[in-house]
């Protein structure tokens, strides 16, 4: 696994790449070292790196802060880094071979966790396994919601005021 650090003026952040950079496994940001964390569990990765937010992070950070976190984490369902969902699910092999063990390894490391794939985490199943994983883990899980079809909401979309709440559809 290839781990990149950047230091900006306002956060530390890694990123973890498989060595082919395929996959991107796991994106920290840490602005207050002593603060609480957060790890958010998406969908797939998609052009954010240790350097750079998209859209998504973007609004993943700007949440962790409002809500009085010191950094976040996000992991995926899927690890390929890919934008088109098309692509995602024609891909062999789109969850990469160190996945689990980094969304296991955010769980652990985080003080609070917020599922938020979407409907796309019924692709090969992906959303049902990482409910075992999650139960597994322990610790409770938290959404900005659900679709009506029960899955836990993809935060880009989300208004800042709805808080996370327990996610209540756990095995």
């Amino acid at each position: 696994m290839i781990t990149r650090s950047h230091q900006s003026d306002t956060a530390t952040s890694t990123a973890q790449y498989s060595p082919c950079e395929t996959y991107r496994y796991a994106l920290t940001r840490t602005w207050d070292p002593q603060g609480r964390k957060l790890a958010y569990i998406m969908l797939n990765p998609s052009k954010a790196t240790e350097m750079h937010n998209d859209p998504t992070v973007e609004r993943c950070e700007r949440r962790a802060r409002a809500l009085g976190f010191g950094a976040f984490r996000v992991v995926n369902l899927f690890a390929l880094r890919e934008t088109d969902p098309h692509k995602l699910r024609k891909h062999s092999t789109p969850e990469g071979p160190e996945n689990t063990a980094a969304i296991q390894d955010a769980c652990a490391w985080a003080d609070q966790i917020l599922a938020g794939w979407g409907v796309h985490g019924t692709h090969l199943d992906r959303g049902k396994e990482m409910q075992t994983i999650l139960t597994d883990s322990g610790r409770e899980i938290h959404c900005l919601g659900l679709t009506k079809h029960g899955h836990p909401r993809h935060p880009l979309y989300i208004a800042y005021a709805q808080r996370p709440e327990l996610w209540l559809a756990q095995k």
